[in-house]
């Protein structure tokens, strides 16, 4: 077993649980958040992480590879859902206009339907469920580090984790 170099330091027991509560804390508030959002409007939380950015894109439509990123999905796995939502009529599949190599992905109106309907019970799960459990000041404490952690994240060289199978 090679030697840890002395430069780095590993977490210790206390941090060690600070982290592993954050993990679970965070994943099962995401399984309670997705079970409402299915259970209140059939929409998976990818469903409605797609139909939101594509409300908020201009024309209602993204080139796929700008989707992927808005999402943070990897593009095959975002190929790969895209299909199951329009073959349940939530999107469409367009060429891109002037440049036939890409496809854009395109809000349907049974799609912008069923994002406005998900839209308040999904908030209000959200409040329920987080901004309720929290004081003010640990809501603010919570955002700051959010950002710590993102800013951190984007100063890393290494690669991003491939997500939820990963050992904690």
């Amino acid at each position: 077993m090679a030697a840890i170099p002395r430069t780095r330091r590993l977490p210790t027991r206390d941090e060690l649980t600070v982290w592993r509560d954050f993990l679970e804390t965070t994943d099962a508030l995401k399984a309670t958040l997705a079970a409402r959002l299915a259970a209140d409007t059939g929409l998976s939380p990818g469903d409605y992480a797609v139909l939101l950015a594509l409300s908020e894109a201009e024309g209602q439509r993204l080139r796929s590879s700008v989707l992927a990123e808005a999402v943070g999905w990897e593009r095959s796995r975002l190929s790969h859902h895209l299909g199951r939502m329009e073959r349940r009529g939530l999107i469409r599949r367009e060429n891109c206009t002037g440049d036939n190599r890409g496809q854009e992905a395109v809000l349907s109106p049974a799609g912008s339907r069923a994002f406005r309907a998900a839209t308040v019970p999904h908030l209000t799960a959200v409040r329920e469920l987080f901004v309720d459990a929290l004081t003010p000041e640990q809501l603010a404490a919570a955002g700051e580090i959010a950002a710590a952690l993102d800013a951190h994240r984007s100063r890393s060289r290494r690669p991003a984790s491939s997500g939820p199978g990963e050992p904690h």
